[in-house]
């Protein structure tokens, strides 16, 4: 007879998979026609210091962008995270996530991400070269998740992100989910953990507003000016499907290492493989480091490098102090410079 816990695990993932398999499949020759993209900006400086593949053994409010069910093996009744990045040409990237343990009902949380682009000079059909205005855009996703733990090995975890874009006199909002497992130690193994997670499922989203309105000559009307809407085209979210395996393992005394991989299938660009591998000497001191591949062909270039960090753990009174630092090499752009910050009560 299989065991009970593993039957669950097994549904999880036959479910997940059974449901994208058949929908989304590597797609880079749709890249840049999904909306939404800022979903997919990773958080954290740990989770980017590792090559953003941490997916099947991150645990606590640090895993709720990266896979929700982690949320559940959280071990603190409080946790608060901050993260800023630098992004690409001059955008940052800010989040901040407050979490909590409910006993006997799971780990509840809330999320912010922002994007600061800073102002943009306005243009339109008849001044191309600018109207002497500008505009700040707006991107905002908030999340809320809960997570649980439904065996001592096994966790699943629900985001549901509301996602609101505005630029000028145009904007959307919308909403999506992300579902995940997580199964630690599987087959008895201490310290091996696979995960999965379909991110970003949500119905297809549109820009609305009166920046869509335009002056319009009605030539078979007796009045002959009007005002006429634009009716934007919808497009679809960026949704993944990924899986992932870790192994954590103590080599000798106070040393651990973590190796982390992950699999994730994109319906709007190319296939991803990400790699990483942490040292911590006794839970108080760690480095990092991690890598992206894409399937690409070869005359196309993937444009996120390796990347590296570095981790304090510390405790004052009865508050624990995680503060992380990650660097990520860009092609064409400057390097992603990470900081977090993770409070544990």
């Amino acid at each position: 007879m299989v065991p009970y816990k593993n039957k669950i695990l097994y549904f999880l993932i036959f479910a997940l998979l059974l449901f994208t398999s058949s929908t989304y499949a590597g797609r880079g020759d749709k890249a840049g026609t999904a909306s939404g993209v800022q979903l997919l900006i990773p958080i954290g400086a740990r989770t980017i210091g590792m090559g953003c593949s941490p997916l099947a053994n991150l645990r606590g409010i640090e895993a709720i962008y990266l896979n929700p069910a982690g949320f559940g093996f959280g071990e603190d009744k409080y946790q608060v995270m901050f993260s800023t990045m630098s992004w690409i040409a001059d955008i940052n990237v800010n989040y901040v996530a407050v979490g909590t343990m409910l006993d006997d009902i799971g780990s509840i949380g809330l999320a912010v991400k922002s994007l600061s682009i800073g102002k943009i000079q306005i243009t339109t059909e008849d001044e191309p070269d600018g109207t002497g205005e500008t505009t700040s855009p707006t991107f905002l996703t908030i999340g809320g998740t809960f997570a649980r733990k439904i065996t001592d090995n096994i966790s699943v975890g629900f985001t549901s992100n509301i996602i609101y874009e505005k630029m000028a006199n145009v904007s959307l909002t919308s909403i999506c989910f992300n579902v995940g497992v997580q199964y630690v130690n599987i087959g008895g193994v201490d310290g091996l953990s696979v995960g999965a997670l379909i991110r970003n499922i949500g119905p297809e989203v549109k820009y609305d507003g009166i920046g869509l309105l335009r002056e319009a000559d009605v030539t078979d009307a007796l009045r002959k000016n009007s005002t006429v809407k634009i009716e934007a085209d919808e497009a679809e979210l960026p949704s993944t499907i990924e899986i992932g395996l870790g192994y954590k393992r103590n080599i000798s005394g106070k040393n651990n290492i973590n190796f982390t991989s992950l699999f994730q299938n994109n319906n709007f660009s190319n296939d991803e493989y990400k790699f990483g591998i942490e040292y911590d000497y006794d839970n108080l001191f760690f480095i990092r480091s991690g890598a992206i591949f894409s399937s690409i062909a070869e005359n196309q270039e993937n444009i996120f490098g390796p990347a590296f960090g570095l981790g304090v753990n510390t405790q004052m009174k009865n508050v624990k102090i995680l503060v992380d630092y990650a660097y990520r090499k860009l092609r064409y752009f400057n390097g992603n410079h990470v900081f977090s910050i993770l409070l544990k009560f």
